[in-house]
């Protein structure tokens, strides 16, 4: 459905050690670095979707960016096990994470974990059971 997402973070020093170390799990890493914008692409096995994580600041299409007028999005992320999800959530909140809604079944075979990123940004990961 997506070709990428992105997410403007306030301090993406502490937000991108977030993100690589809680989606490593989920099979997502860092494919690329753009340090002239201070930013970072993830990806899993393939190109596309990717997700986009830099800096709130500057000017975006004639935007402008900052903190301050940052809104929290929810974001939510296939696991390949339950195990991954226990993981994701671990180095989640090792890594500057927030609990928003530890491991568990969710009902109709949903099983998932919820952080704040360091911005506030709920992301989740789960996994379906299809029996």
């Amino acid at each position: 459905m997506f070709d990428h997402i992105g997410i403007f973070v306030s301090e993406p020093k502490r937000s991108v050690p977030f993100f690589e170390r809680c989606l490593a799990p989920l099979g997502i890493h860092i494919v690329e670095r753009q340090p002239e914008w201070d930013a970072v692409i993830f990806a899993g096995t393939s190109e596309f979707p990717f997700l986009w994580v830099g800096p709130a600041r500057g000017d975006y299409y004639g935007a402008s960016l900052s903190p301050s007028t940052h809104r929290p999005i929810h974001l939510a992320f296939t696991a390949p096990s339950k195990m991954a999800v226990d993981e994701f959530y671990a180095l989640g909140l090792a890594h500057g994470g927030k609990d928003n809604g530890a491991p568990e079944d969710g009902g109709d075979g949903y099983y998932a974990a919820y952080l704040l990123d360091p911005d506030g940004n709920n992301i989740e990961a789960g996994i379906r059971n299809k029996t």
